[in-house]
Protein backbone atom coordinates (compact mmCIF):
# COMPACT_ATOMS: atom_id res chain seq x y z
CA UNK A 1 0.00 0.00 0.00
CA UNK A 2 1.41 3.41 -0.94
CA UNK A 3 0.51 6.96 0.25
CA UNK A 4 0.45 8.57 -2.93
CA UNK A 5 -1.61 11.42 -4.03
CA UNK A 6 -2.31 11.20 -7.61
CA UNK A 7 -3.84 12.99 -10.37
CA UNK A 8 -4.71 11.07 -13.57
CA UNK A 9 -5.49 13.47 -16.56
CA UNK A 10 -6.23 13.05 -20.36
CA UNK A 11 -9.10 13.89 -22.85
CA UNK A 12 -12.06 11.56 -23.13
CA UNK A 13 -11.76 8.69 -24.42
CA UNK A 14 -7.96 7.96 -23.19
CA UNK A 15 -9.32 5.66 -20.16
CA UNK A 16 -8.14 7.53 -17.83
CA UNK A 17 -10.57 6.16 -15.51
CA UNK A 18 -10.21 2.06 -16.11
CA UNK A 19 -6.61 2.87 -15.49
CA UNK A 20 -7.66 5.36 -12.17
CA UNK A 21 -9.47 1.98 -10.87
CA UNK A 22 -6.41 -0.17 -11.65
CA UNK A 23 -4.10 1.94 -10.24
CA UNK A 24 -6.45 2.35 -7.12
CA UNK A 25 -6.73 -1.32 -6.77
CA UNK A 26 -2.76 -2.25 -7.29
CA UNK A 27 -1.52 0.72 -4.91
CA UNK A 28 -4.16 0.64 -2.41
CA UNK A 29 -5.41 4.03 -2.95
CA UNK A 30 -9.11 5.59 -2.95
CA UNK A 31 -10.38 6.25 -6.47
CA UNK A 32 -11.88 9.71 -6.54
CA UNK A 33 -13.96 9.80 -9.99
CA UNK A 34 -15.96 13.64 -10.32
CA UNK A 35 -17.26 11.54 -12.99
CA UNK A 36 -19.20 8.96 -10.81
CA UNK A 37 -19.85 11.39 -7.98
CA UNK A 38 -21.67 14.12 -10.61
CA UNK A 39 -23.38 10.91 -12.30
CA UNK A 40 -25.03 10.25 -9.33
CA UNK A 41 -26.08 13.16 -8.05
CA UNK A 42 -27.48 14.40 -11.76
CA UNK A 43 -30.03 11.54 -10.90
CA UNK A 44 -31.39 13.34 -7.47
CA UNK A 45 -34.25 14.96 -7.46
CA UNK A 46 -33.17 18.47 -6.47
CA UNK A 47 -32.35 21.86 -8.03
CA UNK A 48 -28.36 20.71 -7.91
CA UNK A 49 -28.65 17.65 -9.18
CA UNK A 50 -30.88 19.44 -12.50
CA UNK A 51 -28.19 21.78 -12.35
CA UNK A 52 -25.82 18.87 -12.91
CA UNK A 53 -27.44 16.83 -15.32
CA UNK A 54 -27.96 19.67 -18.03
CA UNK A 55 -24.12 20.58 -17.96
CA UNK A 56 -23.18 17.01 -18.20
CA UNK A 57 -26.04 16.05 -20.64
CA UNK A 58 -24.69 19.05 -22.79
CA UNK A 59 -20.72 18.31 -22.37
CA UNK A 60 -20.35 21.29 -20.36
CA UNK A 61 -17.83 21.41 -17.24
CA UNK A 62 -19.88 21.60 -13.75
CA UNK A 63 -18.78 25.18 -11.97
CA UNK A 64 -15.34 25.08 -10.01
CA UNK A 65 -17.42 26.14 -6.95
CA UNK A 66 -19.77 23.05 -6.64
CA UNK A 67 -16.50 20.90 -7.48
CA UNK A 68 -14.24 22.49 -5.33
CA UNK A 69 -16.54 21.64 -2.84
CA UNK A 70 -17.53 18.41 -3.34
CA UNK A 71 -13.59 17.34 -3.80
CA UNK A 72 -12.69 18.91 -0.42
CA UNK A 73 -15.09 17.00 1.64
CA UNK A 74 -14.58 13.95 -0.26
CA UNK A 75 -10.97 14.20 0.16
CA UNK A 76 -11.69 15.21 4.25
CA UNK A 77 -12.88 11.55 4.71
CA UNK A 78 -10.12 9.65 3.12
CA UNK A 79 -8.02 8.24 5.67
CA UNK A 80 -5.30 6.99 2.85
CA UNK A 81 -3.51 8.16 -0.73
CA UNK A 82 -5.91 8.31 -3.52
CA UNK A 83 -5.97 9.43 -7.29
CA UNK A 84 -8.34 12.03 -8.33
CA UNK A 85 -10.25 10.98 -11.85
CA UNK A 86 -12.20 14.04 -13.49
CA UNK A 87 -10.15 16.72 -10.95
CA UNK A 88 -8.84 19.45 -10.90
CA UNK A 89 -9.93 20.24 -14.56
CA UNK A 90 -9.09 24.21 -14.43
CA UNK A 91 -6.38 26.12 -13.22
CA UNK A 92 -8.99 28.20 -10.35
CA UNK A 93 -9.45 24.11 -9.49
CA UNK A 94 -5.88 23.38 -8.95
CA UNK A 95 -5.36 26.05 -7.22
CA UNK A 96 -8.11 25.47 -4.73
CA UNK A 97 -6.09 21.38 -4.43
CA UNK A 98 -3.07 23.56 -3.17
CA UNK A 99 -5.10 24.74 0.08
CA UNK A 100 -6.02 20.97 1.17
CA UNK A 101 -3.79 18.81 -0.35
CA UNK A 102 -0.04 17.74 -1.74
CA UNK A 103 0.42 16.14 -5.08
CA UNK A 104 3.07 13.33 -5.65
CA UNK A 105 2.85 12.66 -9.30
CA UNK A 106 -0.15 13.73 -12.68
CA UNK A 107 -0.05 11.19 -14.73
CA UNK A 108 -1.43 12.32 -18.20
CA UNK A 109 -2.51 9.77 -20.94
CA UNK A 110 -2.50 11.08 -24.49
CA UNK A 111 -4.14 9.79 -27.31
CA UNK A 112 -4.94 11.27 -31.08
CA UNK A 113 -8.19 12.44 -31.46
CA UNK A 114 -9.29 10.07 -34.06
CA UNK A 115 -8.79 7.11 -31.45
CA UNK A 116 -10.31 9.51 -28.97
CA UNK A 117 -13.54 9.18 -31.37
CA UNK A 118 -13.36 6.09 -32.43
CA UNK A 119 -13.23 5.22 -28.77
CA UNK A 120 -16.11 7.01 -27.53
CA UNK A 121 -18.51 6.26 -29.69
CA UNK A 122 -17.80 2.72 -29.16
CA UNK A 123 -18.19 3.05 -25.35
CA UNK A 124 -21.37 1.45 -23.55
CA UNK A 125 -22.25 1.82 -19.99
CA UNK A 126 -23.90 -0.70 -17.09
CA UNK A 127 -26.38 1.24 -14.47
CA UNK A 128 -23.99 -0.99 -12.06
CA UNK A 129 -21.08 1.22 -13.19
CA UNK A 130 -19.32 -1.13 -15.37
CA UNK A 131 -17.90 0.48 -18.67
CA UNK A 132 -17.22 -1.44 -21.81
CA UNK A 133 -16.17 -0.33 -25.63
CA UNK A 134 -16.77 -2.45 -28.39
CA UNK A 135 -13.21 -2.45 -29.66
CA UNK A 136 -10.88 -2.99 -26.98
CA UNK A 137 -13.07 -4.16 -24.05
CA UNK A 138 -16.31 -6.13 -25.68
CA UNK A 139 -18.32 -7.73 -22.74
CA UNK A 140 -18.79 -11.27 -23.18
CA UNK A 141 -22.55 -11.08 -24.07
CA UNK A 142 -23.60 -8.41 -26.94
CA UNK A 143 -25.54 -5.65 -24.93
CA UNK A 144 -25.17 -7.55 -21.06
CA UNK A 145 -22.58 -6.26 -18.38
CA UNK A 146 -20.54 -9.36 -17.91
CA UNK A 147 -21.09 -8.64 -13.96
CA UNK A 148 -24.95 -8.07 -13.80
CA UNK A 149 -26.32 -9.03 -16.90
CA UNK A 150 -27.92 -6.14 -17.10
CA UNK A 151 -28.46 -4.25 -20.40
CA UNK A 152 -26.04 -2.13 -21.71
CA UNK A 153 -26.22 1.76 -22.63
CA UNK A 154 -24.63 4.66 -24.32
CA UNK A 155 -24.25 8.03 -22.37
CA UNK A 156 -26.01 11.06 -23.57
CA UNK A 157 -22.53 13.16 -23.76
CA UNK A 158 -20.68 10.50 -25.30
CA UNK A 159 -23.05 11.33 -28.42
CA UNK A 160 -20.88 12.54 -31.39
CA UNK A 161 -22.09 16.26 -31.50
CA UNK A 162 -21.59 16.02 -27.30
CA UNK A 163 -18.16 14.46 -27.83
CA UNK A 164 -16.80 17.13 -30.08
CA UNK A 165 -18.12 19.56 -27.30
CA UNK A 166 -16.42 17.72 -24.42
CA UNK A 167 -12.48 17.76 -26.40
CA UNK A 168 -13.21 21.30 -27.25
CA UNK A 169 -13.73 22.06 -23.28
CA UNK A 170 -10.72 20.04 -22.41
CA UNK A 171 -8.40 21.47 -24.70
CA UNK A 172 -9.59 25.31 -23.93
CA UNK A 173 -9.54 24.31 -20.24
CA UNK A 174 -8.09 21.18 -18.75
CA UNK A 175 -4.73 21.30 -21.21
CA UNK A 176 -3.27 24.35 -19.50
CA UNK A 177 -3.10 21.94 -16.35
CA UNK A 178 -0.06 20.12 -18.15
CA UNK A 179 2.13 23.02 -17.56
CA UNK A 180 0.91 23.88 -14.43
CA UNK A 181 2.00 20.14 -13.49
CA UNK A 182 5.31 20.34 -15.37
CA UNK A 183 7.63 19.42 -12.28
CA UNK A 184 5.41 16.32 -10.98
CA UNK A 185 3.99 15.36 -14.79
CA UNK A 186 4.38 12.26 -16.20
CA UNK A 187 3.59 11.60 -20.03
CA UNK A 188 2.01 8.22 -20.62
CA UNK A 189 1.15 6.80 -24.11
CA UNK A 190 -2.85 6.03 -24.32
CA UNK A 191 -2.68 4.34 -27.95
CA UNK A 192 -1.77 0.68 -26.90
CA UNK A 193 -4.00 -1.50 -25.57
CA UNK A 194 -5.17 -1.81 -21.68
CA UNK A 195 -2.13 -3.66 -20.06
CA UNK A 196 0.04 -2.22 -21.99
CA UNK A 197 -0.52 1.31 -20.91
CA UNK A 198 -0.60 0.12 -17.06
CA UNK A 199 2.79 -1.23 -17.61
CA UNK A 200 4.24 2.24 -18.38
CA UNK A 201 2.33 3.43 -15.27
CA UNK A 202 3.99 0.87 -13.37
CA UNK A 203 6.92 1.84 -14.00
CA UNK A 204 6.74 4.89 -12.86
CA UNK A 205 4.98 4.08 -9.80
CA UNK A 206 6.87 1.14 -8.73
Amino acid sequence: MKNYHIIILGPPGSGKGTQAKMIAERYGLEHISTGDIFRAKKNEDSELGRTIKDLIDNGKYVPDDITIKIVEEKLGSVNKGYILDGFPRTIPQADALKKFSSIDYVICIGVSDKTLVSRISSRLMCPCGESYNKVTKPPKVKGKCDKCQKKLYQRDDEKPKVVKERLKVYNEKTKPLLDYYKDVLVDIDGEPDIPQVFEQIKKVLD
